[in-house]
């Protein structure tokens, strides 16, 4: 055990995310519980099996096995949305010293609403981008690891990350513009992630798909029309899946196990989502879950994320 770790629970246990819960906290075996209601899928999300038994290291809850690392926090309630994201992410660079970072998703309160003079969303990427620029200096851009961030219902800020020893590679769509270099009309300080990472842990390929959505270069796309920014989604998905290396067709068919995560702003489009992404995007077998979220702009009606895993 890690000085300053203390143990959460005797038994080992898996670390995973519980949808569908009335706040942000830690469950039962140092489970992260979020305020995001399931519209459909499993209500649970697993992000690592085998731990050793999961210890509590300041706000973090920790599982660590066969050289990789998952976790998650949750901010002190009361606590500004800003200093809650530069408190996490100094909390998280400081848990993973010796890793590398492979994935990241942030369960952001209220994320559309403006409370003061920036909107939660642009007040949470400060924070973060700050706290990136203080830990690993100005071209920190290099590092990002693929990440979402999606509103949740109500707080405290969360998040949850996986780790490892192996070195991850980061890639980008070519048809958009990074999300680091956003100007200055998406806010103060860009959003800080790449749009995927790729790693083989234990002889196994994986690919972290970040949250995708309908955006060409900088700019949302079809703004009020659902179907094509269903299509617009989609056909991202297909292009960092090209970059990342499982192809357009973002590894169906090919021996991929695929899990996706669907964000839907609103509930009443999920029957309109799921019929178009049946045509489109899935395949039997996936693992797909549908959740009820707001999104990092307003204007956008739906993001995806995947996760691809190819044992050879």
């Amino acid at each position: 055990m890690r000085n300053g770790s203390a143990p959460v629970d005797s038994n080992l246990a898996p670390c995973r995310v519980r949808f569908g819960h009335d706040r942000a906290g830690t469950g039962a075996a140092g489970t992260l519980q979020v305020a995001l209601p399931v519209l459909g899928g499993e209500s649970d999300e697993l992000i690592l099996t085998g731990t050793e038994a999961p210890r509590t290291t300041g706000d973090f809850v920790l599982h660590e096995g066969d050289g990789l690392l998952a976790g998650f926090a949750v901010a002190p309630p009361g606590l500004e949305l800003e200093a809650a994201a530069a408190r996490l992410y100094d909390t998280l660079f400081a848990v993973t010293a010796g890793f590398h970072l492979f994935r990241i998703w942030n369960y952001v309160p209220r994320i559309n609403a403006v409370e003061g003079a920036l909107e939660n969303y642009r007040l949470f990427c400060r924070g973060r981008s700050l706290a990136f620029e203080r830990h690993f200096g100005s071209e920190f851009q290099k590092i990002l690891p693929a990440a979402s961030a999606v509103g949740a219902v109500t707080g405290p800020l969360a998040l949850g990350f996986l780790a490892g020893e192996a070195i991850p590679h980061h890639f980008e769509n070519p048809r958009q513009v990074p999300a680091f270099e956003y100007p200055m009309q998406y806010g103060p300080r860009p959003p800080s992630f790449a749009r995927a990472t790729a790693v083989s842990v234990g002889g196994t390929p994986q690919i972290f798909i970040s949250g995708t959505a309908s955006i060409t270069g900088h700019a949302t796309i079809a703004t009020g029309d659902l179907a094509r920014q269903v299509a617009c989604t989609v056909e991202n998905l297909s292009l960092i899946g090209a970059a990342a290396g499982a192809g357009r067709a973002v590894g169906r068919n090919q021996g991929w196990a695929r899990r996706f995560k669907v964000y839907v702003r609103h509930a009443a489009d999920l029957g309109a989502i799921a019929t178009q992404l049946e045509r489109t995007l899935l395949a039997a077998g996936d693992n797909v879950q549908f959740l009820q979220a707001d999104l990092c702009r307003s204007d956008l009606l739906i993001e995806i994320e995947a996760i691809l895993s190819r044992p050879e």
